[in-house]
């Protein structure tokens, strides 16, 4: 498990999720799109679920247990992006550790369309 340090927040997540993560998060700030990212905490985690803002002004630091580089998955990534513009944003599933979270949940509004 990896960890994404938000201000002075750690939250944990897989470390292939945490990689693709890493990758949207460093191409969208760059351009200074900021995008929100919801998840649903896994067992054993206090609370349901949280949300946090992307901004190129609260610090972020990407940290992985492995050494070992990640093999990115260009379709995870895609839907990644498109996920987090929308109206919604991202949503991750952290309950799955040991796989990618597919599918991404979109927003209400982008299935009934």
């Amino acid at each position: 498990m990896g960890r994404l340090y938000y201000g002075n927040d750690a939250i944990e997540m897989p470390d292939r999720t945490l990689t693709h993560l890493r990758v949207l998060a460093t191409t969208k700030l760059r351009r200074s799109e900021s995008f929100s990212v919801s998840w649903t905490h896994p067992d054993g985690v206090p609370g349901g679920r949280s949300t946090i803002w992307l901004h190129c002004s609260i610090p972020l630091r990407f940290e992985l247990d492995s050494a070992e580089a990640e093999h990115l998955d260009r379709d995870y990534l895609e839907q990644m992006a498109k996920s987090a513009a929308s109206s919604g944003g991202l949503t991750i599933d952290l309950c799955e550790p040991d796989q990618l979270p597919l599918p991404i949940v979109l927003p209400v509004l982008e299935r009934a369309a």
